[in-house]
């Protein structure tokens, strides 16, 4: 029974389709015919409700479809009717049906000519009136709703970004703003069904009237006066049978194009806004004052006016009432359980903010910080080559009301103050004077700044300094610390969907890449590695190629990073030069190589320790070669020995973590090289 109901109902849309084949091919009798056309006038009224009970027009997204074959099994039926019309009509009023009958005699007393005139009328309403006007605002909405999708599509990322809805609810929202597309452009395709058939019915009608009118007299030898009352009358039944229904249909339509999204149903929307006694006060005045005048319908307005004032009255003492409270009856805990939403985080990224940055992520103020962040997000992902997660932003009622703080797996890893307020003024060399206001250091570059109203902004920016609100300076060090703990973001999630987008353009080299020879941790390591020493992951399926190759050498992580670093020379230098100009860098003498190189062969368990007095020499004069490239923003790199890297990697990346060491290995043989300074000369590290 279960699958036989499923199975009638998937035939049951071809089966109608078939009927109306059948209604328009062959001939049905006069009784049958009353069924069809109740069952029509059945089917619309049902739609009407259904649309009227709506509360939002996707509620009813299956209209489009259902109009067109409504509208074709009542086209469908006029065929059946007029061909009944015109074969049996000289044998009585009763020969179509008494459906057909009934409304020819009763709904017009029998007289065609009245019959003419309220069919005339019906056919104005429904075409000029209702048709028309739903049609323009379907065409509108149609315009406006795909004008507006791209707005909505962002709208939805920003939310996902921002954390506020998850990926499942905003694939629902994606879906929803899609079929509200199609829906809209449906229906203003639709109303082109009901104008044309209000047209079809009139038609129709003046068929049936000049094929009575030549039928009766020739075939049946009908008198004129006869047979123009019988046949005309049968039309007019049979036209106003059928465009009853079709008015119901188009007041549907303009019902459902005309919705304004709501959680309540159409009954329930209206009667929300005009229950207001301030609505109906006025209403009830103005009746009575109408109903005192003289030679007004007193017995008429004045009963009216007291409705009208009973209403206002009655929604005065509502609204009055104090609200209902809802007691509900709270399920005792279970103390012995602890879930494990008590003691995990889901979430990579947080943003804790104190109170008073609060109106940074309120929406009524326009929430400045979380489109910066978003921005954020998508700038980081295209510059590392996978998706950052999300950043969720939180209060905490334990930081000082004005301190923000950056945690990445739970780890703070940034943590400043900002003013909502006012203007964060940088002094980036070029400022000139002095600026009143708070003094500080700016999170992300260690420049001195200065907190200043926002009216001095102008004065600030002329005098060299560079102006920045607060939601953009938290976003700059949000920025700067997801960069530099990129390593920290990547997991072997992030490294599958890496897998999987690949696999779509070159699938045997993922196949060749894991999870044979290469296990998905052992693959997420390597990668992780090179972030850690800022080699984004923008040109995977080089990067991909050359750990395959490695592979097939060995398997363990930091072996496969050091044989694939050559490879990816170009990519490590193109941040530091152009192509044109010489790359520049700082080495190591000779002699100080050497002791390095011993040092790190004599160190079985691969830690690479080296002297601490000699490694603070090391560090001290990098340090002070590196101070004039610095200051002029010239960025260098530091080109070791291969077997040294690492320990040189691991000893100045505190002091220089911005700073790439490289194997000579690692310099393309065509790129030009400027040695800018050697470390381990006896003026460099005295002995």
């Amino acid at each position: 029974m279960g699958r036989l109901l499923p199975n009638m109902r998937s035939s049951a849309l071809p089966a109608a389709i078939l009927l109306l084949v059948v209604l328009m091919t062959v001939p049905i009798p006069a009784a049958m015919l009353d069924i069809f056309f109740v069952m029509n006038i059945a089917i619309s009224l049902a739609v009407l409700m259904v649309a009227l009970n709506a509360q939002k027009p996707l509620d009813f997204s299956a209209f489009p479809t259902v109009l067109l074959f409504a509208t074709l099994f009542r086209l469908g039926l006029n065929v059946a009717s007029t061909r009944v019309v015109l074969a049996h009509g000289h044998e009585g009023e009763a020969a179509a049906g008494h459906v057909i009958e009934a409304f020819g005699s009763f709904l017009i007393g029998g007289d065609y000519v009245v019959g003419i005139f309220v069919f005339a009328i019906l056919v104005i309403i429904n075409l000029i009136v209702v048709t028309k006007g739903a049609g323009r605002v379907s065409e509108v909405s149609a315009r406006f709703t795909l004008d507006a999708l791209p707005g909505k599509q962002m709208a939805i990322d920003a939310d996902l970004n921002a954390g506020l809805i998850t990926p499942d609810e905003a694939k629902k929202r994606r879906v929803d703003v899609a079929t509200e597309a199609e829906f809209y452009g449906s229906m203003d395709g639709s109303s082109k069904f009901v104008k044309g058939d209000a047209v079809a019915g009139l038609l129709i009608l003046f068929a049936n009237i000049i094929g009575g009118l030549i039928l009766g007299p020739v075939s049946h030898g009908l008198a004129i006066g006869v047979a123009a009352k019988t046949y005309i009358l049968l039309a007019i039944g049979d036209a106003l049978v059928a465009q009853i229904p079709s008015l119901l249909l188009s007041i549907a339509a303009a019902a459902i194009v005309t919705r304004v999204n709501s959680e309540k149903d159409l009954a329930g929307q209206i009667g929300s806004q005009f229950g207001s006694a301030k609505t109906w006060t006025p209403v009830a005045a103005i009746l009575g004052l109408l109903g005192i005048l003289p030679g007004m319908p007193h017995m008429v307005l004045l009963p009216a006016a007291g409705i009208a004032g009973f209403t206002a009255w009655k929604l005065r003492q509502i609204a009055r009432r104090p609200a209902p409270v809802e007691v509900i009856a709270a399920e005792p805990l279970d103390q012995s359980k602890i879930g494990w939403d008590e003691v995990t985080d889901a979430m990579q990224v947080n943003l804790d903010i104190g109170y008073g940055l609060v109106p940074l992520v309120d929406e009524r103020k326009g929430a400045p910080l979380m489109g910066r962040i978003t921005g954020v997000r998508r700038q980081l992902s295209k510059e590392l080559g996978f998706v950052v997660p999300q950043v969720r932003v939180r209060d905490d009622i334990n930081l000082a009301p004005f301190t923000y703080r950056l945690l990445v797996n739970g780890v703070v890893v940034g943590e400043d103050s900002a003013s909502p307020d006012e203007m964060l003024a940088l002094d980036t060399g070029n400022a000139v004077g002095q600026l009143h206001g708070k003094k500080a250091k700016d999170p992300t570059f260690g420049l001195d700044a200065t907190w200043i109203q926002p009216g001095d902004a102008d004065v600030a920016t002329g005098s060299g300094y560079l102006v920045v609100d607060a939601g953009t300076v938290v976003a700059t060090h949000l920025n700067h610390v997801l960069g530099a703990n990129a390593s920290d973001l990547l997991g072997p999630d992030e490294v599958q969907a890496l897998l999987d987008g690949l696999k779509e353009r070159a699938a045997n080299l993922v196949a060749s890449l894991s999870p044979s020879p290469l296990s998905l941790t052992t693959l997420t390591t390597v990668l992780k590695s090179l972030l850690a020493e800022g080699i984004p992951l923008k040109e995977f399926r080089r990067i991909a190629a050359s750990i395959a190759v490695a592979a097939q050498r060995t398997q363990d992580a930091e072996e496969i990073l050091e044989l694939i670093r050559p490879d990816l020379g170009a990519l490590i230098i193109q941040k530091l030069c152009s192509v044109r100009e010489p790359l520049r860098v700082m080495t190591l003498e000779g002699g100080l190589e050497g002791i390095l190189n011993q040092a790190v062969r004599s160190d079985p368990s691969r830690r690479h320790v080296i002297e601490p007095d000699l490694g603070r020499r090391i560090v001290e004069a990098l340090q002070r070669a590196a101070q004039p490239m610095i200051a002029e923003a010239k960025p260098f790199a530091l080109v070791v020995q291969p077997a040294i890297r690492v320990a040189i990697r691991k000893l100045v990346k505190t002091v220089l973590p911005d700073t790439p060491v490289m194997s000579f290995f690692e310099v393309p043989e065509d790129k030009a090289v400027e040695v800018v300074a050697v470390i381990g000369a006896p003026q460099a590290i005295p002995a």
